[in-house]
């Protein structure tokens, strides 16, 4: 079963959903992981109602952090931001099916953390730990 996973991670890195920017949008974080360099961006457009009509992320990484964030952008689409606001590390985690270590694990984070801090409006990461249940 592993191998179907990985195979999932793999077809999401090589052919990402989602990327891109978006001009123009209402929501857009950047932030990279200083342990590896993985970059991401995401913009969201959400409408007046607050349900996000269309994501994007961009930047760059390792396999686990850009299927994460094309993994995520998917699940994303036509959801209100309190909806959004409502997915878990847990949710992640179960998008790429496979375990994921401690050293992984802010790889495999990092587009939830970017989105979360968007949402919520935070400058910066540091603002949400790995303990943190709001994310």
């Amino acid at each position: 079963m592993d191998d179907l996973y990985r195979e999932n991670i793999l077809d999401h890195y090589r052919k990402p959903r989602f990327k891109g920017v978006l001009e123009p949008h209402t929501h857009r974080h950047k932030e990279h992981n200083p342990v590896c360099g993985d970059e991401i961006q995401i913009d969201l457009q959400v409408n007046d109602e607050g349900i996000i009509e269309h994501a994007a992320f961009s930047g760059h990484g390792c396999a686990i952090s850009q299927a994460s964030a094309s993994m995520l952008l998917e699940q994303l689409q036509g959801m209100s931001l309190d909806e959004a606001k409502k997915i878990s590390k847990d949710d992640i985690l179960e998008f790429l099916g496979i375990p994921i270590g401690p050293v992984r694990m802010k790889c495999a984070l990092l587009s939830l953390k970017v989105l979360k801090a968007g949402i919520y409006g935070l400058d910066s990461l540091d603002d949400l730990t790995d303990d943190d249940e709001d994310w």
